[in-house]
This record gives C-alpha cells, sequence and structure tokens, in this order.
C-alpha cells in the first residue's frame, strides 16, 4: 500500500472515500474540502480507471486495492465516520465478457468495505449502486421505482444489486447504516474518457479529438438521462449526513430525458462538428427511466444544469486534457459473443 499526502492540517474528523482518483469521488473529495473544513478526506483508489491528476493535494490518499489488499490499518488509523464507497468497474455491456473480474472489483470489493464499516462502528456508508438493477423494468413498468423489485440484465447490474442486498443483511445483523444511490449516468469535469467501454459522453469526446466517428450502437433511439455532476455533489453529502437519508435507496438525477441520437446531436452542437458512425446494436436496456422525486424530496436534488450546459462545460475541460493512451482489453475471459467492434 502506498501512502501519499500532503496534508498538513489533519482533522479529528475523517470521511473515505473509495475511488478517489474517480469522477464522483474526486468531485465529492474537493467539495467537502472545500464546504466541511472540520472533515480530513482519506481517499482509496487503485488508479485503475481514475487518474492522480484528479486527486485533491489535501487528501490523505492510499493508492492501494480494496479486492485484494488489507483494509484494516486504514480503518484502524484513521476511525473514518462515513464512508462513501464509489470504487467500481462499471461497463455494462463489456461485464458479460469479463465477469470474474466483474464481479471480484465490484462485489467482493464492496464486501471488504462492509466488513470494515462493521468492524470500526463507521456511522454511515453511503454506496454508489447502479440503474442497472433494474434491467428491463419490473414487468415492464416505467419510470424505474425504488420500491420496483430489481431485475438485471447483465453482470455489473447482478453484482450491483448483489451489494445492495448485502449491504441490507449488514444493517439488519450488525446495525450498520446505510444510504444506497442509484445515480444516473453523471457526466462532467474529472470524468475519464480515455476507456473504450464505458461513458458514453467521454467516448463521443476522445473519438472527436482523435479524428475518429462517434459511435452508435444500434439505431440509438435507446432512451437514458444525464446528470451533470456539480448537481449531485452535495445530495450526495446529504445521504451521508441527513437522518431521512439512513437506510433508503434513492435514485439520483435523471429528470430530463434524450435518446442516444439526441444527446449525441447536443454534443455535436458544442462541437460544431463531429460525425457519426452506426454500430451492431447490443445487450441492453431500451429505455431507462427512473423516477427521481425521492431525490428530490429527501437530499434537495436540484436539476440546475442541462444536457447542453453540462457538455459544454465538460468539452472546455476535455480539450485541455493530455491525450492519453486509450484503455483497451488485451484480452477477454469469454470471446464468445463478443461485438465486433470490441474484438481486435
Amino acid at each position: 500500500t502506498k501512502i501519499y499526502s500532503t496534508n498538513n492540517r489533519i482533522m479529528d474528523k475523517k470521511i473515505v472515500i473509495t475511488g478517489v482518483a474517480g469522477l464522483l469521488g474526486s468531485r465529492l473529495a474537493k467539495w467537502i474540502l472545500d464546504n466541511k473544513p472540520e472533515y480530513t478526506v482519506v481517499g482509496i483508489d487503485n488508479l485503475s480507471g481514475g487518474y492522480r491528476e484528479n486527486i485533491d493535494k489535501r487528501i490523505i490518499f492510499y493508492e492501494t486495492d480494496i479486492a485484494k489488499e488489507d483494509l484494516t490499518g486504514i480503518f484502524e488509523y484513521h476511525k473514518p465516520e462515513y464512508v462513501f464507497h464509489f470504487a467500481a468497474y462499471a461497463a455494462e455491456g463489456l461485464s458479460p465478457f469479463i465477469r470474474k473480474y466483474n464481479y471480484t472489483n465490484n462485489t467482493i470489493a464492496t464486501a471488504a468495505i462492509v466488513n470494515e464499516c462493521i468492524i470500526h462502528d463507521v456511522k454511515r456508508l453511503v454506496f454508489t449502486s447502479s440503474m442497472a438493477v433494474y434491467g428491463h423494468g419490473w414487468e415492464g413498468k416505467r419510470p424505474f421505482e425504488e420500491s420496483d423489485i430489481p431485475s438485471p440484465i447483465d453482470p455489473y447490474g447482478i453484482a450491483k444489486y448483489a451489494c445492495e442486498m448485502d449491504i441490507k443483511v449488514a444493517h439488519d445483523q450488525h446495525g450498520l447504516e446505510y444510504c444506497i444511490i442509484r445515480p444516473h449516468n453523471v457526466f462532467g469535469t474529472g470524468q475519464n474518457i480515455w476507456d473504450k467501454y464505458r461513458n458514453v459522453l467521454g467516448i463521443w469526446m476522445y473519438q472527436y479529438i482523435n479524428d475518429l466517428p462517434m459511435t452508435i450502437f444500434g439505431d440509438g433511439t435507446q432512451t437514458r438521462a444525464f446528470s451533470f455532476i456539480d448537481d449531485c455533489l452535495e445530495p450526495l453529502w446529504k445521504a451521508a449526513t441527513l437522518k431521512e437519508a439512513c437506510c433508503e435507496t434513492i435514485n439520483l438525477g435523471g429528470t430530463k430525458f434524450h435518446s442516444i441520437n439526441e444527446a449525441n446531436a447536443i454534443l455535436r452542437d458544442v462541437i460544431k462538428n463531429g460525425t457519426v458512425e452506426y454500430l451492431e446494436g447490443r445487450h441492453e436496456v431500451k429505455d431507462a427511466y427512473p423516477s427521481y422525486q425521492k431525490s428530490i424530496d429527501i437530499l434537495g436534488y436540484e436539476y440546475k444544469t442541462d444536457l447542453y450546459e453540462g457538455l459544454s462545460k465538460m468539452w472546455e475541460w476535455a480539450k485541455k486534457q493530455p491525450n492519453r493512451e486509450r484503455f483497451v482489453w488485451d484480452s477477454y475471459e469469454i470471446d464468445k459473443g463478443l461485438y465486433s467492434f470490441w474484438k481486435k
């Protein structure tokens, strides 16, 4: 375990954030440091999907893999009040071809965090699950509501649902307080745009920067909602600290819906350029319509930033980033049925 910190002002109150080099983790960490100065943020990340440049210098940072390495020392030393568990590999479409990796980095990693939260009497665990747990929806119903019976259609959604169930059992048996957040396509500055398999808005930006057409799976009529990261930060904090959020499952964001074609057209309007290439369809949910009222009522979520404004801010940031080497899997656990656009 490597420890990095330039923080010379260590407060008594500690917060642990896993996945601190990623979009959610890095941005929430900075928000807490800026708005809740009575807290020290302890960050954990293995840097497999995030970047060191995203990590605020005020964070006590541990470079470690929570699925493989012992976390006891970190928790014993810092005794965190709250834990935000964001670390995950969120590639729904790829997950059927990397099952072992998917379950290790999502389910096994989460079990390790739950153990530490129980042992060290963490006040509350905030876990980011996924809209993938809904699958096609309970009996095809829209919108997806938190009370619906999950029916995921891919290993990623299954892993996230298993984590949710494990956390609830930890509450029932050990008294662990939690709040499960199901975010909907969060995007913005700090996102990994160099991963070939996830974050569609970032994928398009990477493709344009590298003189490639923007690719769309199928006919592009799939519907999604997109949530700008800045609108989600204070609600995430409230998920940990508000009494009303204790032991709740809450969809976060997703108040406006767009087809993939519409989202791409908005980005091309922002860029004022770009071409599109349609690829074969893949195994995915066609229309994802989550409810959002609970995030408004409990967490005070406000839809302040529409897709055009959010993409404009993200694009200005993306243009200034280094053109990093794109992450591509050298080999898959299963090649059978692999889509042509992911083959070598």
